[in-house]
């Protein structure tokens, strides 16, 4: 025996498949703010007024950056503009994935001279960035992100 289909029915199906993918999203939504809050810096604005002063400041610097991933081994170099190495009064580096924070890492670099660096790491397959933060010993901060693909 088939029942007659009436306007309430359709009402239900219709509310629920709605529901249903207004609930999906709302679990989407919440676990990407959870995962990336998307913060870079706390005010733009106040980011913005010293942006260009900062950038050129780095630039007159003249300090290139490699950085080399294989085997696990992390290897930092850093030149000014003659090709020697640069001894930073500051150096920082973090590890991170693009997309969230569960994976941070923060390496510790060891000093082999000469404006090399390196460390042991163990990162997943896929893309990282490769935050820098140094320091020149006149104060002038320098800052860069560096993209990384690690390979399976």
């Amino acid at each position: 025996m088939i029942r007659e289909l009436k306007g309430f029915h359709v009402l239900l199906i219709t509310l629920t498949a709605f529901g249903t993918i207004i609930a999906v999203n709302v679990v989407m939504a919440v676990s990407a703010i959870g995962s990336f809050p998307g913060i870079e810096v706390r005010s733009s604005y106040v980011a913005s007024q010293h942006f260009q002063a900062d950038r050129a400041a780095q630039q007159a610097l003249g300090w290139s950056v490699d950085v080399d991933l294989s085997d696990g081994r992390l290897t930092l170099r850093m030149r000014d503009r003659l090709g020697q190495g640069v001894q930073p009064r500051l150096l920082d580096l973090m590890l991170r994935r693009p997309t969230h924070q569960l994976s941070d890492q923060h390496p510790r670099l060891r000093p082999e001279g000469d404006g090399v660096w390196m460390s042991q790491v163990d990162l997943a397959p896929g893309n990282w960035n490769a935050d820098l933060f140094a320091e020149s010993r006149d104060g002038t901060a320098f800052r860069l992100r560096i993209p990384l693909n690690v390979e399976e």
